[in-house]
């Protein structure tokens, strides 16, 4: 499988509902469940070729699915951005599971999240009282802790929201990659390859300014940014007092985690420093470290060592 196929679920919100578009590689009889959550500005399609590899290694006997958190990719935007947060997102996961538990009974539950997508996945993981069809086995948390640096919160605010128009998808690449340099090395096939779902004809923008683009499409004219612009609405509202409360409540589920746990880290991340990833280490699941040398804030998984980290901890 090549491409994946691009779903739906029905989400629950104070102004009337959402929906969550979400990309399913792998067989969808499986009852081996990876979900795969992105980060901050990202979409699902980021993990295309860690996907690819999760079903190689399980050989096929595995569904792999990467939602687009809402304001994002192919998901409805919100219409009051102040809920743009991860207990919105957490609860637009528990529909999604249940969605997919409903299709097809899950018997193992594994969840990979990169950034915002593992601090969803610390409340999916650490909370005990919520509805989760299966309790989380493996989880995967790519460069984040409970203890975000600030620096980092604010070098992100920064950009988010700003970018304009495209003359194409290779002049977004251009632009993204000036913003995403702590990536890591990424060949230009690999940067492009990563780039082009995050842009959108302007021309498939709905009257309210959210992306309805139900197919793959060619643009002869401007490209833009695939998410709400006003997704970092709430982070630019969070205050040093907010901040703490937020890594203290973090911290708590982290600490009551039972998953296997394995822990990603940029050697020179900006967002989650060595302290917190070595207390990490001793708290909680006391997650399993492994460190990629040359990269910052967030590794991609498109390199084969980093991708060879995750599905040896899946499947061994």
């Amino acid at each position: 499988m090549t491409e994946p196929t691009l779903h739906y679920v029905a989400c629950d919100d104070a102004q009337g509902g959402h929906r969550m578009a979400y990309w399913q590689w792998g067989d969808a009889r499986s009852a081996h469940v990876v979900v795969c959550v992105h980060g901050l500005t990202r979409q699902g399609r980021d993990f295309d070729a860690l996907a690819q590899a999760i079903v190689a290694r399980a050989g096929g006997a595995v569904r792999v699915v990467c939602p687009d958190v809402v304001g994002r990719g192919r998901s409805d935007w919100l219409r009051d951005p102040a809920f743009y947060q991860v207990p919105v997102y957490a609860a637009d996961m528990l529909a999604l599971v249940a969605q997919l538990h409903r299709e097809q009974p899950i018997d193992a539950l594994d969840y990979v999240g990169t950034s915002m997508g593992g601090l969803i996945g610390f409340v999916l993981a650490g909370h005990k009282e919520l509805p989760l069809a299966r309790p989380i086995r493996r989880f995967v948390a790519n460069d984040v802790g409970p203890t975000i640096e600030p620096a980092a919160v604010q070098r992100i605010g920064a950009y988010v929201g700003q970018a304009g128009q495209f003359a194409s998808v290779q002049a977004a690449s251009d632009a993204m990659w000036v913003l995403s340099t702590t990536f890591g090395p990424h060949t230009q096939q690999q940067w492009l390859a990563l780039s082009q779902h995050m842009v959108v004809p302007a021309s498939q923008r709905t009257a309210d300014g959210s992306a309805k683009v139900d197919a793959d499409v060619e643009s002869d004219g401007a490209w833009v940014l695939h998410y709400d612009p006003a997704i970092g609405v709430a982070l630019r509202a969070i205050t040093p007092e907010a901040a703490a409360q937020g890594g203290a409540i973090m911290w708590s589920l982290y600490d009551a985690i039972e998953a296997r746990t394995l822990l990603t880290r940029g050697a020179v991340s900006d967002l989650l420093s060595r302290d917190t990833a070595l207390a990490m280490m001793q708290r909680g699941p006391r997650a399993q470290l492994v460190e990629f040398d040359g990269v910052g804030h967030a590794p991609t998984f498109v390199d084969p060592a980093q991708i060879a980290a995750v599905t040896d901890f899946l499947f061994d």
